[in-house]
């Protein structure tokens, strides 16, 4: 039995590679067509797409009557993309850029949304009202983006061609888009799977498997979308992923499953180490691009360290 549950987790790597190189270029041929910035176009194509494991998940789990594993999903998510994921980013890209105005503000966005539900259910409780609210949030950040065109709008210098061109190409180029992730959703999905035997082999609490386990799992398509964006020279993509993805996933997706059923978290301790690395997480993220306005490797050593250290204090205080 282990043995199939690793030959699902090797070919789920194999179609994350295989993902990868349909994606990058294709997302920036996409945004030359639509005049729109890269951190758009990766924020509601890539970002989006990969919070559907997270929606999948959560709406799973709220059927079944556990939706406290799709909180811990996303505060494991989150918190993981604003570590591990931005760092291996920024490694490979020896630095990411992030002195447009549009990434300043939306890491104010960012930071507040990744710890609002950490707050709503201070009560215990992710009510239908929290769900709400959380909904709202994200439809306040998709129309600030959009209410300017400077925010979203972008002048390419490349040669006029003709419109029937240009149809075919976005057409084109948004099938490979969703060709790429149709296998990043597949492998993310397998990766999950065979993770979570591995975690229930080793009997992990639920709360637990949904931070460290199912978390990490759903975030991979960022990380591997991250490194690919990152080594060629993409930081726009990497940011408008990451961001989208924290942003999404901790409103729309937590909204939605707390509409359908609202999480009761009983024993806070599983969440209580999660809870202050990602107030950390997040905090140090918008330091970091609103200083130097820009992610540098220092900046990504000492969060991939925030990462380790959380997994060690997780797996020491289970």
């Amino acid at each position: 039995m282990i043995f199939f549950y690793i030959l699902i987790f090797l070919v789920s790597c194999a179609f994350l590679a295989l993902a990868g190189r349909f994606l990058v270029e294709s997302l920036v041929k996409l945004a030359k067509i639509l005049c729109w910035k890269e951190f758009v176009v990766a924020f509601f194509i890539i970002a989006i797409a990969g919070s559907l494991p997270n929606l999948f998940v959560g709406i799973s789990s709220a059927i079944h009557g556990i939706p406290e594993l799709s909180f811990g999903d996303v505060v494991g998510g989150n918190l993981a993309d604003l570590t591990l994921v931005l760092a291996l980013a920024a490694l490979f890209a020896k630095g990411l850029p992030a002195a447009s105005k549009t990434i300043q503000m939306s890491s104010i966005f960012t930071l507040v949304i990744a710890i609002l539900p950490m707050l709503l259910i201070l009560d215990g409780t992710l009510g239908r009202i929290d769900g709400v609210i959380l909904i709202m949030f994200f439809a306040m950040y998709i129309f600030w983006l959009f209410s300017k065109d400077e925010r979203f709008q972008k002048t390419y210098d490349t040669p006029p061609c003709p419109i029937s061109k240009q149809t075919k190409d976005f057409f084109k180029n948004s099938g490979l888009v969703l060709f790429g992730i149709i296998l990043i959703l597949i492998a993310a999905q397998g990766i999950v799977v065979s993770a979570s035997f591995f975690a229930d082999y080793f009997h992990l609490s639920l709360p637990l498997i949904g931070i460290l386990v199912v978390g990490l799992g759903n975030c991979l398509p960022e990380m591997y979308f991250s490194i690919v964006s990152a080594k060629k020279g993409e930081g726009w993509l990497v940011l408008g992923d990451l961001m989208g993805s924290v942003i999404t996933a901790a409103t729309l997706v937590l909204g939605i499953v707390a509409l359908i059923s609202p999480i009761h978290i009983v024993d806070f301790s599983p969440f209580a180490i999660a809870r202050v690395f990602l107030v950390l997480a997040a905090v140090s993220f918008l330091v970091f691009v609103r200083t130097g306005q820009k992610i540098t490797r220092k900046e990504a050593i000492f969060l991939l360290f925030l990462y380790i250290a959380f997994l060690i204090s997780e797996i020491l205080i289970k």
